[in-house]
């Protein structure tokens, strides 16, 4: 009675308790709470199998112990687990309220696939059932053949449904990207659409099993036909829990690196994602039919490594060296982001100075990594010698260009001549530095364009940093004034107009120069120090604009370049014209 009522609070309450408990976490849309609910989201079937466990117990302790009842009883816990887990998985891929819904499909799709494999859970749980008491039976093969089939067709219909639902998410799939789509966006419309074909041949497969599956029982090939619409589903599962498992990585690296971008760029979710694949594998060769002996031997002979030369290399040492780098890979990004984003902006460091020291520290943990997990693997790096002459002999003739920008990107990491942000001009191109990497500078220019140079260049050749260490900056304003002006009040006028100018500093206060007499023109020059050399063609274009109205209104000529054309013997060229006439 104690474990009955215990199985009914279990069975009754508990997927309703964990349901809205895994509600309220999302609805919190804090960090970590994706994967938060995924966690909370298992209780939808430990808990009620916890109960299924206890009422075999239960039965068992009240003496149903018959041939019948015993084999129900045992496979009951199975039976009821393959309905929990048809369930949970049916809620986090389809639905409303999905928790890691496929982007593109439409809602009344997903209501009605996640319908069907609520469905086929029932009918694998009821097929089962029915098994153990034909088994229990003690029923002659043929007669036990005849029955299976309609258990057969229970599971099979609900699974050509569920797939021909599946294979048709093309079809509510969006419209194919474009040219002008932002680039984040059309990636993120081709993942989906990958997806999205993926699910569909899923679904089609799963069509053919469903339709194959019993004509092979009706042929007579029962057990084949078993062999192949049993592992089908089972492969259909796994796949969906690799998939839920690594939306927990990349949920769980969200929270890490406090960024969902990141995350998504990372390369430690790909990796992870990759050994769970791998992981995967040998559960597949089970599910169709592998001995566990058979992988045993294989397991046995792939430890034993291959040997080059006098090195012999093994799996486990390569999976060491994978661990270990992949571990200090990850520490090292950690505490490149808690520098970027904690303790370097409470320094007196620039923007410069902060990202050379995250760069170095980067450096610094990879190879750091890299040579705990050679190390750590048991590799010999004597014969990295050998390598090591080799590749200076590459360097020498092939390499030395990129050697060569190496070797510059650090000096311009450590001596800081240029920062992110600093108004640049190298090489006949001017813009803004936006990242500095160990090979090349990023700059973009003023038309939108990014401009990739390498660093030698910033090195050995002359570069203008308009704004290094501070943003002060002078500005010229050509000016020409017609012959016969008052040059005195020209230059009051541009005094005025320049001394007016809100970003123009008072001290050094601005000059107007008479610079020289032009061939059409007197020509003048406004020279005056700006707070911020960023807004220079601002500035001049305002001020010129000040000019053209002040000269206006106080009468004042700006000319244009002409010439005159004076002939010393006109009748010459005329008596000539006659005369050829």
């Amino acid at each position: 009675a104690l474990l009955l009522g215990l199985v009914g609070g279990l069975l009754m309450r508990a997927g309703l308790w964990a349901r809205r408990l895994r509600r309220r976490i999302l609805e919190a849309d804090r960090r970590g709470s994706r994967a938060m609910a995924f966690g909370v989201s298992l209780g939808q079937v430990a808990l009620p199998f916890a109960g299924l466990v206890l009422i075999a117990r239960a039965l068992d302790l009240a003496g149903v112990d018959g041939p019948r009842a015993g084999a129900v009883l045992m496979v009951l816990p199975v039976a009821g687990f393959a309905v929990l887990l048809a369930r949970w998985m049916a809620g986090q891929f389809f639905g409303p309220e999905a928790a890691q819904p496929i982007a593109g499909i439409a809602l009344a799709r997903q209501i009605r696939a996640r319908r069907q494999v609520m469905l086929l859970g029932w009918a694998i749980a009821l097929a089962q059932l029915s098994q153990a008491v034909i088994a229990s039976a003690d029923a002659p093969d043929g007669a036990e053949a005849a029955l299976l089939f309609p258990l057969q067709l229970l599971v099979a219909v609900p699974l050509f449904l569920l797939g021909r639902t599946l294979a048709g998410v093309t079809r509510d799939s969006a419209p194919a990207t474009t040219p002008q789509m932002p680039q984040p966006e059309a990636a993120r419309r081709d993942t989906t659409g990958f997806r999205q074909g993926l699910l569909s041949l899923l679904g089609k497969l799963a069509m053919a099993v469903a339709v194959v599956a019993p004509v092979l029982s009706v042929l007579g090939y029962a057990a084949l036909s078993e062999a192949l619409l049993v592992p089908a589903i089972k492969t259909m599962t796994l796949i969906g829990v690799l998939v839920l498992l690594q939306r927990l990585v990349f949920d769980l690296w969200t929270v890490a690196t406090g960024s969902e971008d990141l995350a998504r760029d990372a390369l430690v979710p790909v990796l992870i994602g990759l050994f769970l694949i791998l992981a995967a594998l040998p559960v597949l060769a089970l599910i169709w039919g592998a001995r566990p002996e058979d992988l045993a031997e294989v397991w046995t002979r792939f430890r034993e490594g291959y040997s080059f030369g006098d090195t012999r290399l093994q799996p486990t040492d390569l999976l060491w060296l994978l661990v270990i780098f992949v571990i200090g890979y990850a520490l090292t990004r950690l505490v490149q982001r808690v520098l970027r984003s904690v303790v370097l902006p409470r320094t007196k460091l620039d923007l410069g100075g902060q990202n050379a020291v995250a760069v170095g520290l980067g450096y610094v943990g990879i190879t750091t990594a890299a040579l705990l997990a050679i190390t750590t693997a048991g590799l010999d790096l004597s014969n990295l010698a050998i390598v090591a002459g080799a590749l200076s002999v590459g360097i020498g003739f092939g390499l030395q260009n990129i050697v060569s920008n190496f070797v510059s990107g650090i000096i311009l990491l450590i001596e800081r001549p240029i920062g992110e942000g600093d108004w640049i001009e190298v090489g006949g191109q001017s813009g803004y530095v936006r990242d500095i990497s160990v090979r090349s500078t990023r700059i973009e220019t003023f038309d939108r364009t990014d401009v990739i140079v390498p660093n030698a260049d910033l090195v050995s050749n002359q570069v203008t940093n308009w704004t290094r260490g501070n943003s002060v900056g002078r500005v010229i304003v050509p000016v020409g004034v017609a012959y016969g002006s008052d040059l005195v009040r020209v230059q009051e006028i541009l005094q005025e107009i320049a001394e007016d100018h809100p970003l123009v500093l008072a001290n050094p206060a601005p000059a107007v120069l008479f610079r020289a007499f032009g061939p059409s023109r007197l020509e003048f020059e406004i020279r005056a120090i700006l707070r911020d050399i960023n807004f220079v063609v601002a500035v001049q274009s305002e001020m010129n604009n000040d000019i053209a109205r002040r000269f206006e209104a106080e009468g004042i000529k700006i000319p244009f370049p002409q010439q005159d054309l004076w002939l010393k013997n006109p009748e010459a060229l005329r008596d000539r014209g006659e005369g050829e006439g």
